[in-house]
């Protein structure tokens, strides 16, 4: 007879999530670090119980905010290229709601998120318990139902020994490249403490195969010969080229055949910046480089991306005639996009198996100059972004849709000359080789994917395919952790900080030196520039005292050094260039956390390059500017593809 083990629920998901493994190249990791709680009675005496009586080697880790240790555990997960993952736990009600964003996010990233919401009881006996969302309609519905939308797989269990083949479905999502994403196991808080007599083989040691399935001879034929058929080809660098390890094969691939390429958010830092055929980013945040070659590609090879419209800046950036359009992607639903003539398979194993046929046929790219002669006027811009200082308050800055008064408001208010991309460059001259730069939503992984350049695989850790603001703090711990003998700098906005910031108390209770630089524009910059650039007043997006009706009185002033220190935080003021430099320095020698608050001038953002980003806008008004805008996004719609 089969030896079994008598275990709670929650005594039997620890247990098991102990034993999991992953492998990929030859090279095993165990794949569950910790556990992140916040606990509330939905879970604190059913999986709090099983935490503190035997957590094996997991790590328990003890959250500020159920959407911040969400955004930390995605970090983690991307910074160690999927193959670690830290679990998640929530109290019933809006404490688990607090992390359906962090499903979302990490489900738009392909991202293996493991989240435990509580449950109301199963047997309803005290219905309705403390914090249960009731509908008349059906008494099955909770709040955990919210989940289904935003993950992978979704679960609850009802008896203990659903478990089984809970987790098993769990691990099959969480550790399968093509199809990754967050995953919920709800848990009634009943069932939590309910026991079981569990086979002692499900809580064997587990090793999942990370594999790399080659597209098809056929496929690769296909793709091989749309290229063969093309002069100047183009690649973009997706974050399939990132999880696949893959930089390396991307780059001798580009040198050997002549093909330039061009980075998503996703996938810069995949390859090397300092590659001679490495065009920045692409898109409708991308640099100029990377956006005039893409106009006149006549052969598209997209490479484990998604093809978001901030990628093909809304199908309208690829304006070659009869341009044809390659995916390679691990993904089918993703291959199949553009109409594209595709290849399923993993980007490292499919691109180099396309190389051998390419070489066989003895293909070379028809570019000459082009490259070399895009890539050295974007040099030239970028050592002119770097050195733009605010002189005044008649300063002009770069964008040029503003509230006259704000700009000389700001200066006059704190007194800086820092301009956003000056910061970033001092930034970015004064941060190590190894060292890593992290952002989400806004108008910084704008700058950032058009200015940032590193060597480090990996060194790039942006959120923006859910463009999810306050993901930023929550992601510098994760991160620290991930790497923590390299230093991590977190760029955040303002209006991101004030979104969620709770997770400082995280990083100070973990014991993580982590560096924090607000970019306090006082607002929503990004925002105030689409609402302008399209013939909109500034409502509602910069941070003004209101009048009664809405925000249009003066400037508010804030400190954001006193939320640091008020945490134990070093911290640093910095209203210049040179103030930013010698605080960057000093923090090098700091052991404690770092939090700087960067004075920037607003409308000192990158912007433009040759790209279009489709908006939806109102296309009949009394404004003469708001018609004007919105003829010029008929015209470019109608110049985009359709499909």
């Amino acid at each position: 007879m089969e030896k079994t083990i008598r275990l709670t629920t929650a005594q039997a998901i620890v247990k098991f999530l102990d034993n999991q493994y992953v492998c990929m190249d030859g090279e095993e990791t165990k794949f569950v670090e910790a556990f992140f709680t916040i606990f509330g009675h939905g879970i604190a005496v059913g999986l709090g119980e099983a935490l503190d009586s035997n957590p094996g080697s997991l790590r328990v880790m003890q959250g500020r905010n159920e959407q911040g240790m969400c955004h930390t555990a995605i970090a983690y997960a991307k910074q160690c290229d999927r193959k670690k993952i830290i679990p998640c736990a929530a109290s019933v009600g809006p404490g688990s709601a607090n992390m359906v964003v962090g499903c979302a996010t990490a489900t738009v990233n392909n991202i293996p998120l493991l989240v435990f919401p509580a449950d109301t009881f199963a047997s309803r006996q005290p219905d309705p318990v403390l914090q249960q969302l009731e509908q008349s309609n059906s008494l099955a519905t909770t709040t955990n139902d919210a989940f289904k939308p935003v993950t992978k797989y979704w679960d609850r269990i009802q008896r203990p020994e659903q478990i089984m083949t809970a987790m098993i479905s769990a691990m099959r999502v969480l550790t399968d490249p093509a199809d990754t994403g967050a995953v919920a196991i709800g848990l009634p808080q009943d069932v939590e403490g309910e026991y079981y007599d569990y086979p002692e083989t499900f809580f064997k040691k587990r090793v999942h195969r990370i594999t790399r399935p080659v597209a098809v001879q056929e496929e690769l034929e296909d793709i091989a010969a749309e290229i063969i058929a093309s002069k100047k080809p183009m690649i973009i660098v997706g974050g399939g080229v990132r999880y696949s390890l893959a930089g390396e094969v991307v780059e001798n691939f580009c040198e050997e055949f002549g093909i330039p390429f061009g980075e998503t958010q996703g996938g810069k830092s995949a390859c090397k910046s300092s590659h001679p055929y490495c065009l920045g980013g692409i898109g409708v945040t991308g640099t100029s480089a990377s956006n005039k070659i893409a106009k006149d590609a006549d052969c598209v090879i997209a490479i484990g991306t998604r093809m978001s419209d901030f990628t093909t800046s809304s199908k309208w950036l690829f304006q070659g005639e009869n341009v044809r359009f390659v995916t390679i992607n691990n993904n089918r639903y993703h291959a199949y996009k553009y109409d594209a003539v595709k290849a399923v398979g993993d980007a490292k194993a499919t691109v180099t198996a396309l190389a051998e046929i390419l070489r066989a046929k003895g293909y070379k790219s028809a570019y000459t100059n082009e490259v070399a002669e895009a890539k050295a006027e974007w040099d030239a811009e970028l050592e002119r972004l770097g050195g733009i200082v605010c002189t005044g308050e008649d300063f002009e800055p770069i964008i040029k849709p503003r509230d006259p008064r704000t700009v000389p408001e700001f200066v006059r208010m704190y007194g800086t000359s820092l301009t956003q991309t000056a910061a970033l460059a001092t930034l970015r001259a004064c941060m190590g080789p190894d060292d890593t730069v992290i952002t989400a939503g806004g108008s910084l992984p704008s700058c950032l994917q058009r200015v940032w350049k590193t060597d480090k695989r990996g060194g790039y850790h942006v959120e923006y395919g859910y463009s999810c603001m306050g993901y930023e703090i929550g992601a510098s711990l994760g991160v620290k952790m991930a790497q923590p003998d390299c230093e991590e700098y977190t760029v955040v906005g303002d209006s991101g900080f004030q979104m969620l910031n709770s997770e400082l108390g995280t990083i100070m209770q973990e014991k993580r030196k982590t560096n924090i630089l607000v970019f306090d524009n006082c607002g929503f910059g990004c925002i105030n520039n689409l609402e302008m650039t399209h013939g909109i007043g500034s409502i509602a997006t910069e941070f003004r005292y209101t009048d009664g009706k809405k925000p249009c009185g003066d400037l508010i002033k804030t400190d954001y050094t006193k939320i640091g220190e008020a945490y134990g935080m070093k911290t640093y003021l910095c209203k210049s260039v040179e103030e930013l430099r010698d605080a960057l320095m000093d923090s090098k020698k700091q052991t404690v956390a770092c939090l700087f608050d960067l004075k920037v001038v607003p409308k000192t953002m990158t912007d433009g390059y040759g790209a279009w980003w489709n908006v939806g806008m109102a296309m009949v008004s009394e404004s003469a500017s708001v018609r004007e805008a919105a003829e010029d996004v008929l015209q470019h719609r109608a110049e985009a593809r359709k499909y």
